[in-house]
């Protein structure tokens, strides 16, 4: 059981290592197309851009630190601290998706 364990601290460590690669790989494809659109409309798409890549490393860092907390060490402590940690990423990817949609995530998409 412990060598499963550890398997399992590696993955999560690997799943949230992806979670800060998507957010560097996003800064720096966000930023070399600020860079090279001649809009007025750059600044916007930027942010929407990187949001986007943001958003997608959130939900790699949650992933991660679901592993890690119920299959590493699964304290009710841990337990508490994860489920606050969720709550403040759900919090930020509703702002970002707010932001970047102009809409909530649970609203249709207007045609």
């Amino acid at each position: 059981m412990e060598h499963f364990r550890h398997i399992m601290e590696i993955v999560g460590t690997c799943v949230d290592g992806i979670g800060v690669l998507i957010i560097i790989i996003g800064a720096l494809i966000a930023s070399f197309r600020f860079l090279t659109r001649r809009t007025s409309a750059g600044y916007k798409l930027f942010r929407e851009d990187f949001g986007r890549a943001i958003l997608l490393a959130l939900e790699f860092l949650v992933a991660g630190d679901i592993i890690r907390t119920v299959v590493v060490a699964p304290t009710l402590e841990n337990v508490g601290v994860l489920g606050i940690l969720v709550l403040i990423r759900t919090f930020l990817s509703f702002s970002m998706q707010l932001e970047i949609d102009g809409r909530w995530p649970w609203q249709k998409a207007e045609s």
